[in-house]
């Protein structure tokens, strides 16, 4: 990981972060994550002319599609709509039981994605990975391809990254960090609380 990731990923993991710096941190790794996936994007090539001569451009296959999970996706869009401007943008709301740990489907708003197309989805934290499994379905029930698919988290417990992986070998992650375990409540250890909460103020 580049040192200016783990800088930011330090403050989002430190308790006594305060809001405006958590925030803070958490643009700027969402711009990190954001270059990231850049490099991971498939382009196209084709002749291009300059006021001079011409040359060589290169541009994204297809509409890239952003799709935060909603609460958490939220914070890292920001970042992801700067770096790809002409974005369209969709929405699944998915809420985790606190006693199951299991995720129910509360919001679905998605764009039209064509086969060229290629779909960000967007969540800081990969836990148990049943929100990543349910969001990635839906795609695919939709005619979405996994090669289609790329997944951006800050950070992820193996447990559930092992998991989805498994279930969807062909699609894309990129992760800041793999801790090390879920604890009995099913939160990520060390992890870094309840993202949402500590981004948004809530509890």
């Amino acid at each position: 990981m580049e040192i200016l990731e783990n800088l930011f990923l330090t403050t989002l993991r430190d308790e006594r972060t305060t809001r405006d710096q958590f925030r803070f941190a958490a643009a700027g790794l969402a711009e990190a994550l954001a270059h990231r996936a850049i490099e991971s994007l498939k382009v196209s090539m084709g002749p291009i002319k300059t006021p001079i001569a011409e040359t060589t451009g290169f541009w994204f296959k297809g509409d890239v599609v952003l799709i935060p999970i909603l609460r958490s996706g939220l914070a890292l869009l920001p970042a992801f709509v700067k770096y790809f401007s002409q974005s369209v943008v969709g929405f699944v709301g998915l809420r985790r039981d606190e006693k199951t740990a299991i995720a129910q489907l509360y919001y679905c708003k998605l764009p039209k994605i064509k086969n060229e197309d290629q779909v960000i989805i967007l969540d800081p934290m990969i836990a148990t990975g049943g929100t990543a499994m349910q969001t990635i379905q839906i795609l695919l029930d939709k005619g979405i391809n996994q090669e289609q698919i790329m997944f951006v988290s800050v950070v992820c417990a193996p447990e559930g990254f092992d998991k989805v992986s498994k279930m969807f070998p062909k699609v894309k992650f990129i992760v800041a960090a793999r801790d090390e375990s879920l604890n009995a409540q099913k939160f990520i250890i060390p992890g870094l609380g309840d993202f949402g909460d500590r981004f948004f103020g809530t509890e």
